[in-house]
Order: C-alpha cells, then structure tokens, then sequence
C-alpha cells in the first residue's frame, strides 16, 4: 500500500523526469541523505541537474527560488522544517507573490516551498510548530495541504504545474506514513469529492470574498450508509485523520453520525463545501493543530456565521493550547488536540 511519502516521492520523480523546467533546491537533500524526511529521496541520484544542495540559509533559498520562477523556471523549495518559514517572511511575502501585480501581469512566479510541519515527534519547541496561519491571509500566496485521501502526489503536481503564483505546500509530519486512501475503495468510509475547476483570471468568489485560480479537491466524508449527520467537522492535514477515527468511534459506540469536510486547499478557500455541509447539519466543529486564537478554524467559523446564521445551533473551534511545543510526549499529548478531545467535544455539541 502506498504511503503518502511514497506518494509525494513519486510524484517529484514523475515530475523531474517529464520537465527539465523543474529545479529542487533545499538543505541536505541530495542523495544517500536525501532530505529530513526523505521526500526528495533518489531525485539527486536520477537528476544530478535538476536537483541542487543548498547553505542553511531559508531566507537565500526562496530568493533564489524566486529568481527561477521569474526566469521561466519551476524550482521546489524544501524548507526542512516548518518552524523555519519565520525565516522566508520577507522573500514571500515582501516579494514573491507582489512581483506579479507589481509588474502588471508581465510576470509570473510559480514557486512550490515544500515543508514538513507540525508535532507528536518529541522534536521539541523549535521543530513541532503548526504555523502556516502566519501566511493564510497573505494575497497572493497559495496554502496547501495534502491529506491521506485520492492522491496527495497528484496535488503535489498541480501545485508545480498549474499555479502561476507561489505555494506553501505543507506537509504534517504524522501524515507521512499514512496508507492513501483510495476514494472509490470499499469500506467503512464514504468519500465524496468537490473540486472547483480552473479559471483563466482570478475571480471574486461572492460567498466568502476571496479570489482564486484553481482549488483543488475538498473531500466529504462520513460512514457509509450511515443516517443524516448530524454534526460537521472540518479539519486538514493529520487532524482530518483524527476526525475519521473519532467519527467512526462516534458512529459505532454512541450512534451519533458526523460528516468530515477534508480542504486540501486552505488560501484562497472554497467555502462551499463546508457550507453545504453545515446548511445540513446547524452544527460546526473546525479542528486545527496550530493554536486556537486567530487561526483557520477562527476565520471558518466567523465566514459560516455570516453565511449561515438563521441556521447554526453550534459552534466550536478545536486546537493547541496556547504555548510553546514542549519537548516531553506527554506534554506535548496534553498541548496538541487529539482523538479523544474530538470525541468529547462533538459529544458535548449533540
């Protein structure tokens, strides 16, 4: 069974191997090593030219990165660690995603930084930080996340091929191991698919205001054959794996049955999915692993209370508490959100 690494690997490889356009640039990447967490294993080794070692110097490397874009180019970023992105502030957000307004459509930038991001690794307060909300609300700049459910390589590939303005494409560490999941395999889940189709020209989206080119899939998921739901849950990344478990759990040992709205895409949103699913159910749960205040799940809640508000009898955001990642599991356990604080809180709201 494939992992969504081994899918992700394949995926650069696949790449690689059809466009000498594509440049990956990152720290210790190059083969035996290559890379942290081994995405980038056997690119060096395959595509000695394609493929380029770089100085510690995150801040160097999206500017470089940027250069490539600029010149025709499709270079990937891997920045080693997702707390490291604090050191890319600048180039991204100072730079490459304004030079394509700044320059009155006469460029493009399409940069893909790649980075593994969050905790439950005992990796302590500098390397376990959930922190791409730092970058959601930037314009420009397109947020996305695989999850464990079609084919995580294939959002890999359309983020290198069919974005012209830069990504942050995050990867949860916990996620890496993951089996995909196919979405018309048999099982206990029943797993639909949302995808909202390409435009030529970014367009304002009447429903929560924000504009995008291309939103790749949402993923609506509930047990099979199960009632009405009676409960949405929206979550991302690994937390959408704890939101599977609890909603299997929830179904089986307390007959209370939840739908799980799964983005792949966190800025620009498609709102819709997760609208339509409250519009069913008058009941919200967001679940995130970066901390509570001014994050994801605040923006999805204040967005669906607008939308909806004549219909919602609850609201609740799920998150990390707000301190420092510790370096003790069973600190960390307690900090970070998990299977059982889904459960008691989707309990609590039915």
């Amino acid at each position: 069974m494939t992992t969504v690494l081994e899918a992700l690997n394949q995926s650069l490889h696949n790449l690689l191997a059809e466009d000498k356009r594509i440049i990956v640039l990152g720290e210790d990447i190059l083969d035996p090593y290559g890379g942290a967490f081994k995405v980038t294993r056997g690119l060096s080794d395959k595509y000695p030219d394609q493929v380029i070692t770089t100085p510690i110097s995150e801040a160097g490397i999206v500017g470089i990165g940027t250069g490539l874009a600029l010149r025709g180019l499709l270079p990937v970023v891997e920045i080693m660690f997702g707390d490291f992105i604090t050191l890319i502030t600048d180039q991204v957000v100072n730079h490459a995603v304004k030079f394509r307004w700044m320059y009155n459509e006469q460029v493009k930038v399409p940069l893909v930084i790649r980075t593994p991001m969050g905790g439950r690794r005992g990796y302590g307060p500098t390397h376990s930080q959930t922190l791409e909300k730092l970058f959601l609300g930037v314009p420009g700049l397109n947020v996305l996340a695989p999850c464990s459910i079609d084919a995580p390589g294939e959002l890999l590939a359309h983020a290198i091929k069919d974005f012209e303005d830069p990504v942050l494409f995050v990867e949860n560490k916990l996620l890496y191991l993951q089996p995909v999941r196919s979405i018309t395999e048999e099982g206990d889940y029943s797993i639909k698919s949302h995808i909202q189709e390409k435009k030529s020209h970014p367009e304002l989206n009447p429903d929560d205001g924000t504009t995008s080119e291309y939103n790749p899939s949402t993923y609506l998921v509930k047990i099979r054959d199960a009632p009405k739901p009676t409960l949405s849950i929206a979550a991302y990344g690994y937390m959408a794996e704890f939101a599977l478990r609890a909603i299997h759990e929830l179904a089986y040992k307390y007959e209370l049955f939840c739908e799980v709205v799964i983005p792949t895409q966190l800025a620009p949103w498609n709102l819709k999915p997760i609208l339509s699913s409250c519009n069913k159910t008058g009941k919200l749960l967001v679940i995130e692993e970066g901390t509570l205040s001014l994050g994801w799940g605040a923006e999805i809640v204040s967005r669906v209370s607008e939308a909806l508000i004549s219909k919602l009898t609850s609201l609740r955001r799920l998150a990390a508490l707000e301190y420092p990642i510790p370096g003790s599991e069973p600190l960390e356990s307690t900090l970070l959100p998990g299977l059982e604080n889904i459960i008691m809180a989707a309990l609590e709201m039915t």
